[in-house]
């Protein structure tokens, strides 16, 4: 607790309603013309945004639900053509992470794809990034982590480049958000929090903000599933999310996330039912001291009746939940692939190939 550094550069604007206020967001950064980027279904939205606010230059709406690289090019080159000075990213963390890519790279006279794989370091100047979830659960509004595809390959790149400068943070934007949608979103948000929070590089300041986040989503989550248009569950939902994205930007997520990445490429989960998959096995596999002491916090009797509810909110969902539920596995490459990915060295509990197996081996 005496040794440790905490930053977050991000100004938030939270509460229903706050997006009425773009335009003076805008001014306080000095915003002369914007990029707005979000998904199709967010388009006609879009347009009555780009009317009112004339500062709005274009649209760019055919961000996929795991981003593509082209997407965030087509989002730069437009910024360019415009000359805008920055990028609104209005959705889930697709659209978000798009934006953040985009204003990344717009500025750069360097391929795209170098700065991709790490092989350009991304230009100093960037655009301003204005960050707007419509949904409950990524927290990318407060993160420099961008996900995004070239191809089949999907890389979660962190880089101080992608930090936005604004997050309007608006819970009447997740009111139209379908219920699977509500509890994936919501899953990858308690994620967030409890991987935040059991990750070797947690620290106190985000501790209380994960068990805080874990407190308000297993209070909340149920019924803004069950009564989409709650706006009290929306709003309380919003606030576990951002608090969620703020307990692991620092500290990283860890195995739930390291999984996530082959069940989404090899097995078409949306990243929220992917993250969920592994996070009740992984509250077992990861019991310690410190997370019954999150559990009695949040008024759990423990990390069992922690992992139970986790698994009764995926069934109650009608969420994937077993092997046999993805079609045929092929189970070494699988577990190859998790032990792989460099956000496991984050799990406290550090897991072998046989150790993983047995994991999803139970979820047959």
């Amino acid at each position: 607790m005496n040794n440790f550094v905490y930053s977050q550069p991000v100004k938030i604007w939270f509460g229903p309603g706050k997006l009425k206020e773009l335009s003076s967001v805008l001014d306080e950064f000095g915003v002369q013309k914007a990029v707005l980027v979000c998904g199709k279904h967010f388009r006609p939205e879009a347009d009555k945004l780009m009317e009112a606010e004339s500062r709005i230059c274009a649209v760019f709406s055919e961000v996929e639900p795991n981003p593509q690289l082209s997407g965030a090019v087509e989002t730069a080159r437009l910024a360019n053509q415009h000359g805008a000075d920055a990028v609104i990213g209005i959705g889930g963390g697709s659209s978000i992470d798009t934006g953040k890519f985009a204003a990344a790279v717009a500025c750069g006279e360097g391929d795209p794809v170098a700065y991709y794989h790490g092989e350009l370091p991304f230009p100093e100047k960037r655009l301003t990034i204005i960050a707007v979830p419509t949904t409950a659960g990524t927290g990318s509004e407060v993160t420099q982590v961008s996900v995004m595809s070239h191809g089949k390959e999907k890389r979660t790149i962190n880089n101080p480049a992608f930090m936005p400068r604004a997050a309007i943070v608006d819970p009447e934007m997740s009111l139209s958000v379908p219920p699977r949608t509500t509890m994936n979103t919501g899953l990858d948000a308690l994620a967030h929090a409890l991987e935040g929070y059991w990750s070797v590089n947690h620290q106190p300041i985000s501790d209380l903000m994960a068990i805080e986040a874990v407190r308000t989503i297993l209070a909340n989550l149920e019924t803004a599933w069950r009564e989409p248009e709650n706006l009290e569950a929306r709003g309380k939902m919003a606030y576990a999310s951002l608090l969620g994205g703020l307990s692991f930007a620092l500290p990283k997520t860890a195995a739930c996330h390291a999984c996530s990445y082959p069940l989404s490429e090899d097995y078409h989960l949306p990243h929220g039912e992917a993250c969920a998959f592994t996070l009740d096995s992984f509250v077992r596999i990861n019991a310690d001291d410190r997370l019954e002491a999150l559990c009695t916090a949040v008024g759990l009797g423990g990390t069992a009746e922690l992992a139970d509810k986790i698994a009764s909110l995926k069934v109650l969902a009608g969420l994937r939940t077993r092997l046999s539920d993805l079609g045929e596995v092929d189970l070494e490459k699988l577990c190859r692939d998790c032990a792989a990915h460099p956000l496991m060295n984050n799990n406290p509990v550090k897991l072998s190939l046989e150790q993983l197996r047995a994991m999803f081996e139970a979820l047959k």
